[in-house]
């Protein structure tokens, strides 16, 4: 299963560090791979967000995202938006920003960090609400119950995530954008309306697949409600369970109790797209971090590309494993992670944080969560030998 899942992001890793070797020479080829490298350590709890998503959509959708979502994430996002950014900040052609990219790499580089303050407060807004409308929900297992046990009888306030993030982008742009980095002056205006548009752009797509998704649910129900009054017969019934059952190891949604076979259509659409902007928000600081090894953006694109293929195949790894149903608190030291990081990409508005440190939080607590988890399975495990035992013992045997 190992290499039927990686199998590609192999092949690929193998095929572009070769063609960094023949293009660049030895110095490209480590450039490559440790972009690579800095990818996956970056996006890890991505992958872990992105899988919590993805095994609700049925195996065409997972199909693709792994296809046409892998196309997005590296040709879009690594190679062509730090071009965009380019043409939109310096008033530019997308064909003169080519050339500049290609041509006049230090000029190219500046114009992608001069543009960090407008970048930083879109993608830290989007992952600010993920991770608050996560924080803030009512769920019957919780990793630090101290915490998240008060924090959602505050979510029970409607739109008080949105509140609450309105309240931390007032905040920064009247703090960290007041003084950007590298001299960049006070981008207070630009930080508010990039963190306003990161918001809105969070609550359409979110809200859309919302939506189609609990009125697939909705549908569902009424048609069970309807076989249930024209009466299954019993071996019908067992025949309908084994194929949900089957589904659910490939496609469905696990033990979330909503659908088994997975969304498809409009719902399966929209989750896609709040899937792509995930990536995005979460590719910001690795392709802006890539400018400390390098300002080529092939070869940056290259590395970067490689990184996000792993991610992708990290993702349905984790979907064909059920990792997530079998290590409960995953999904929570996921969601952390990205509060951390949601609130990383805004201090980096006017402090440089380094890489690793970036990386490195995010690791630390998916290992936290992992770690729990063992621990949890490990005791209702113990526990359940021990009721066995009991129960042999009162009954004589």
């Amino acid at each position: 299963m190992l290499l039927k899942t990686f199998g590609w992001s192999f092949a690929v890793t193998v095929i572009g560090l070769a063609l960094a070797g023949v293009l660049w020479g030895w110095k490209g080829l480590a450039i490559v791979g440790i972009l690579s490298i800095l990818e996956i350590s970056l996006s890890f709890d991505n992958a872990v967000i992105n899988a919590g998503i993805l095994r609700k959509m049925n195996a065409f959708w997972q199909k693709i995202f792994l296809t046409v979502g892998i196309l997005i994430a590296v040709f879009g996002m690594r190679l062509v938006f730090p071009v965009i950014i380019v043409a939109i900040t310096a008033k530019l052609s997308p064909i003169e920003a080519v050339d500049l990219a290609i041509n006049d790499k230090d000029k190219y580089e500046h114009l992608v960090t001069a543009a960090h303050p407008a970048i930083a407060a879109f993608g830290g807004m989007f992952l600010l609400m993920i991770f608050l409308d996560f924080i803030f929900e009512e769920r019957d297992i919780r990793w630090l119950g101290w915490l998240e046990k008060p924090l959602a009888k505050l979510g029970r306030l409607d739109t008080f995530s949105v509140v609450v993030a309105l309240v931390v982008l007032l905040i920064s742009a009247t703090t960290v954008a007041t003084d950007v980095a590298h001299g960049g002056g006070d981008k207070s205006a630009t930080v508010l309306l990039a963190g306003v548009a990161g918001l809105v752009t969070y609550l359409i797509v979110g809200g859309i697949s919302s939506y189609f998704e609990d009125k697939l649910e909705e549908e569902e129900e009424d048609d069970d409600e309807a076989d249930e009054a024209k009466g299954v017969d019993e071996s019908g019934e067992e025949t309908k369970s084994a194929a949900n059952a089957q589904l659910n190891g490939s496609g469905g949604r696990g033990s979330s109790g909503a659908t088994v076979v997975g969304l498809a259509g409009k719902a399966a659409f929209f989750l896609f797209l709040y899937l792509e902007v995930i990536d995005a928000s979460f590719s910001f600081d690795g392709v802006i971090g890539a400018f400390a090894i390098t300002n080529d953006i092939f070869e940056m694109a290259l590395g970067l590309g490689i990184g996000a293929m792993y991610i992708r195949s990290l993702t349905v790894y984790l979907v064909r494993r059920g990792t997530l149903d079998d290590y409960v608190y995953l999904e929570h030291g996921a969601h952390y992670a990205i509060g951390a990081l949601a609130v990383i990409l805004l201090v980096t508005i006017k402090y440089e944080i380094n890489e690793v440190i970036t990386g490195l939080v995010g690791v630390v607590l998916i290992a936290a969560s992992y770690w729990s988890s063992v621990v949890r399975n490990r005791r209702e495990a113990a526990e359940g030998e021990g009721s066995e035992t009991k129960a042999e013992v009162t009954s004589g045997v």
